[in-house]
């Protein structure tokens, strides 16, 4: 048996040099590939489109200013990141007809992925945070949500998540790997690549479940915590108007929060129950995808100060003068 050994980006099969990984993608359809093609790009288009639109829209309108529409801009940003780090290359390979990647491109991909939903999830919880603050304690929350503990916990989100994904990162370099090196996903992913993996993966397995308590569930602790907090101090309130308008600030962020973990576990869900890891692939749209296109709606159309600095930014750039 022969296996291919990396040393850092080229493996041998059979005195073969093999440099990376093949992407298999959604469908091997032709027809169906063209239809891909056209939806994957409108679907980037209008994410970049809208997120650029929110973050222009929280810089340019003073009123914006604010913590929340900070983590916001951040949150839009990230999202842009996610989506370029993974859509356009598999544009390409749709485009070209290669679905290779390289072994650099591979990792680079998976250690931006990682970045990147690490940091919506540190970001999510920032906003919950800021929520709970703005409402259980009013009158402190200039106090408390200072623009230096705003730039801390940005900060932190940061250097957390790149962190983890230099120490998955590291933990992939030294994987050995047999003859098959075909990833049956449109880009690649951690645990898709551990399976490709002949060596024992135990300890990877081990450190992948640790990273994801870590940056999934104790943001999404700290998001559930917040929220028992403001709706226990929102039904202590005795004016009915007070306790609609207490929710109608948290509306926005609560339907992004269940959108992203709603997608992040039905994608669990699934790839748990069904053996095919094609409809695992095409499920993985529904986090890595959908809710970063949405999300800019969400706020733009739920959040009355967003929709109207939208409507100034827009109305700005069609009629400068």
């Amino acid at each position: 048996m022969y296996s291919i050994r990396f040393t850092m980006n080229i493996k041998y099969i059979n005195q073969t040099v093999v440099s990376g990984f093949i992407l298999l993608g959604l469908t091997d359809d032709t027809k169906l590939q063209l239809i891909i093609f056209s939806v994957f790009l409108s679907m980037y288009l209008a994410t970049v489109l809208g997120n650029l639109l929110i973050i222009l829209a929280t810089n340019f309108d003073s009123h914006l200013h604010t913590p929340m529409y900070f983590f916001l801009s951040g949150l839009s940003f990230n999202d842009i990141f996610l989506v370029t780090c993974t859509i356009p290359k598999m544009l390409v390979n749709i485009q070209t007809g290669n679905q290779n990647i390289t072994y650099g491109g591979c990792l680079t991909q998976v250690c931006f992925v990682l970045v990147s939903v690490g940091m919506e999830n540190c970001l999510l919880a920032a906003m919950a945070y800021d929520r709970y603050v703005a409402i259980c304690h009013p009158l402190r929350y200039r106090i408390i949500m200072n623009p230096c503990l705003c730039i801390l916990m940005v900060a932190f989100s940061i250097i957390g998540s790149m962190a983890n994904a230099l120490v998955n990162g590291l933990m992939v370099l030294h994987l050995s790997f047999c003859t098959e090196l075909i990833i049956p996903h449109f880009f690649c992913e951690l645990t898709q690549i551990t399976k490709l993996a002949c060596s024992n993966t135990l300890t990877d397995n081990i450190l992948i479940y640790i990273s994801s308590c870590i940056f999934g569930g104790v943001p999404l602790s700290g998001i559930i915590l917040s929220y028992c907090q403001i709706a226990t101090t929102v039904l202590r309130m005795s004016s009915s108007e007070g306790r609609y308008k207490a929710f109608s600030t948290c509306g926005s962020h609560l339907s992004v929060v269940f959108l992203f973990y709603g997608t992040g576990f039905g994608v669990y869900i699934s790839s748990t129950i069904t053996e095919s890891s094609r409809k695992s692939a095409v499920a993985s749209v529904l986090y890595s995808v959908v809710p970063q296109m949405i999300n800019p709606f969400i706020y733009s159309l739920r959040n009355r100060d967003m929709k109207e600095a939208l409507n100034k930014l827009i109305s700005r750039i069609l009629f400068p003068l």
